[in-house]
């Protein structure tokens, strides 16, 4: 009976462990808004409206804004990460943020757009496609085949840059750039582009 007892309770532990890291791998929303012209001031100070609320929510990680290209681009892509979808789905469901969006509504272009995906799908969304995700393998192959070449030429640019501003060597804060540097590349140059580039291949 002990043992039987002991069995139940070591398969009751694994299945909840394998559980909660499965609810806590993270989740991002990639939000865009097309903004309508002379409508940008307005825009931002919207933003300083929404960000506090945001960055107060329950589970919040972390944002980033692509802002556009004044007089080329209208278009604000904003990535916001969560440590749970559950936490995710409440802040963008919320009453709060469902006010700040019909103040915003009259600068649009388009309605308020925006995707959830868990861990790094958002490297892999586009409005084109929907909700479609790429499989898991195509993600590692079209992400390694990105990251390695950034990781070959950015240290190769970089570290006689550092060492041209007389910063000393130093394993880690160099380590420590390079991989900023890199992270910041894939997420808002690299990895949009190189998508639409691949997509045949990378959705069928």
């Amino acid at each position: 009976m002990k043992q039987k007892f002991r069995g139940s309770i070591k398969g009751h532990i694994k299945l909840t462990s394998k559980k909660s890291v499965m609810e806590n791998q993270g989740a991002s929303v990639v939000i865009t808004h097309h903004i309508l012209d002379g409508k940008q001031s307005q825009y931002e100070k919207w933003l300083d409206e929404i960000i506090p609320v945001t960055r107060h929510s329950e589970g919040f990680i972390d944002l980033q804004i692509v802002r556009p290209i004044p007089d080329l681009t209208f278009v604000y892509t904003v990535i916001i990460r969560f440590d749970t979808i559950n936490n995710l789905k409440s802040w963008m469901e919320s009453d709060n943020r469902k006010k700040l969006i019909e103040k915003a509504n009259p600068m649009f272009r388009k309605n308020d757009h925006y995707q959830i995906r868990s861990g790094l799908d958002f490297l892999f969304t586009t409005e084109n496609e929907g909700n479609k995700v790429p499989v898991r393998w195509k993600q590692f192959l079209a992400t390694w085949s990105a990251i390695y070449p950034l990781s070959v030429l950015i240290p190769a640019l970089i570290i006689p840059f550092l060492r041209f501003l007389h910063i000393p060597p130093n394993h880690y804060s160099d380590g420590f750039i390079n991989s900023g540097i890199i992270v910041f590349l894939m997420v808002f140059a690299v990895m949009p582009n190189y998508t639409r580039l691949i997509k045949k291949w990378l959705y069928q």
